[in-house]
């Protein structure tokens, strides 16, 4: 009996550092696709913005981010342009590049970046995950405070669940969260704890580093500004079918 325990710990030991080696592998092949979104203001203080994250595809020039991560408009007086923060640390660089498609549906954006092209990563197909899944994903959930350090966070797919933003009082309530209401998509739902600059990061196999989906919220239990402090455990992902019909609505080779 003791010789059968002793044979299933060291099983058990073996597959969770082949799990973990295994991770390993994924997140130093996916770091140099992931990339920060945000503004690069020339004339200003900070110079350079972060709002979120972003990930390459395709032939290494297309950045997926989310919607709401890309600004509403640019200040051309203090020449702000749209930017792509590339490499890590303090010696992180400035990319320009246009946004050329957005889902708001899906809270969806496609950039186009000048220069060279950079490492892209591969998208799974249509077909939803199953729950109890593991996923990782790596981006910047608190900034570019101390540089631009990507974070890896890794859990499962808690939920396939229909995305329904929930409120206190019905006159919370806008046309667009009626029209969500009658006809929701479903989403992934996720144990892992997402932060707000991890918006736009790729949700990936932690087996393969095929992106499965794309964070795009947290629940916050209290107030915005609390969410760092007392985090929910809760977060979204738009799946990648979704993604994939952008790409082709808008003749994007992926």
């Amino acid at each position: 009996m003791r010789s059968l325990l002793l044979w299933l710990t060291l099983l058990i030991m073996t597959f969770q550092s082949s799990f973990a080696a295994e991770l390993s592998d994924i997140v130093a092949e996916i770091k140099p696709s992931v990339v920060g979104i945000g503004v690069h203001t020339p004339t200003g203080r900070p110079k350079n913005l972060l709002s979120g994250t972003g990930f390459v595809i395709g032939d290494g020039r297309y950045v997926v981010t989310n919607d709401h991560v890309v600004p509403d408009e640019l200040d051309e007086s203090l020449l702000q342009e749209m930017a792509v923060f590339v490499g890590s640390g303090r010696t992180a660089i400035v990319r320009k590049a246009e946004v050329i498609a957005t889902s708001k549906d899906h809270d969806l954006a496609i950039l186009k970046l000048q220069g060279s092209p950079l490492p892209a990563m591969k998208l799974a197909s249509n077909d939803f995950v199953r729950e109890g899944n593991y996923i990782a994903f790596t981006g910047f959930p608190i900034g570019s405070v101390l540089g631009l350090y990507p974070v890896t966070h890794r859990g499962i797919i808690a939920s396939i669940t229909p995305t329904v933003t929930p409120v206190d009082d019905s006159r919370q309530m806008s046309i667009k969260m009626l029209k969500r209401l009658r006809d929701p998509y479903l989403a992934y739902q996720l144990d892992a704890t997402a932060y707000p600059g991890n918006s736009g990061s790729a949700m990936y196999n932690q087996k393969t580093g095929e992106v499965i989906g794309v964070i795009n919220k947290v629940f916050v239990q209290e107030t915005k500004e609390a969410v760092i402090e007392k985090p929910s455990g809760i977060t979204y992902a738009i799946p990648v079918k979704y993604l994939r019909a952008l790409l082709e609505k808008n003749n994007i080779s992926y």
